[in-house]
């Protein structure tokens, strides 16, 4: 499988990592950030709905890291099986799971605190710690949908594989803010930190991986892609 590339990927790459340290260092250093974006977390807070917090929280849990790991094994699985495409199967895998990859890396450089529960008028799913920045939910919608379109290239589905992958990232980080989990900046910077993994990621896979896979025997992988 070859990868939709970024132009220039490396530079691309470096200077979209570099924008979410810059937002996430400007974030912790500015009085005030924190404390103006509460009041978007409160006020969405104040307002909830029945069918919003359903919906909210099965996002919640469809995107965290049990349920979404088990998505991306069942596809690739899928992939496998149906298509008999190692190569594909591994490539979707890679992909899908760069954006909590990216996310986690984000997250140990810059500890930010969650947003306070006891500030809420209506927590639905109180967490605390130092690991709000970047949203590992938002930043899996994004590398997930574009994983989903590159399976579905050339087929049938590639318009509804992109339309879910443009869609679905900003349901889930509103869903982030509307549960109260995540401030404003950490959803922003989830769709960077997504697209910079997903922009390094395509520049080596098309670069290293079909030399990387004559490792594997060949039963196991597409030999058209290796050829």
């Amino acid at each position: 499988m070859i990868l939709p590339q970024a132009p220039h990927w490396i530079m691309t790459g470096i200077l979209l990592a570099a924008a979410v340290l810059a937002l996430g260092f400007t974030v912790q250093s500015v009085p005030g950030v924190g404390a103006t974006e509460l009041g978007l977390d409160q006020d969405l807070s104040r307002h909830h709905s029945a069918l919003l917090t359903f919906a909210a929280m099965i996002l919640n849990v469809v995107f965290g890291p049990v349920f979404g790991a088990a998505a991306i094994l069942l596809i690739a699985v899928t992939v496998l099986l149906v298509r008999r495409a190692t190569v594909d199967a591994i490539a979707f895998g890679a992909l899908a799971s760069s954006g909590w990859v990216a996310s986690e890396f984000f997250k140990i450089i810059i500890p930010r605190g969650r947003p306070n529960p006891a500030l809420l008028f209506d927590p639905l799913a109180p967490e605390t710690g130092s690991n709000s920045f970047p949203s590992g939910h938002v930043a899996f919608a994004v590398t997930l949908g574009f994983a989903l379109y590159c399976l579905a290239r050339g087929t049938r589905w590639s318009g509804l594989a992109a339309a879910t992958g443009v869609v679905l990232p900003p349901v889930v980080a509103w869903s982030r803010l509307y549960i109260g989990v995540h401030y404003a900046t950490d959803v922003a910077a989830s769709f960077l930190a997504a697209a910079a993994a997903l922009v390094l990621l395509t520049g080596l896979w098309n670069r290293f991986a079909a030399r990387a896979l004559q490792c594997v025997p060949v039963q196991a992988v597409d030999r058209q892609f290796l050829s």
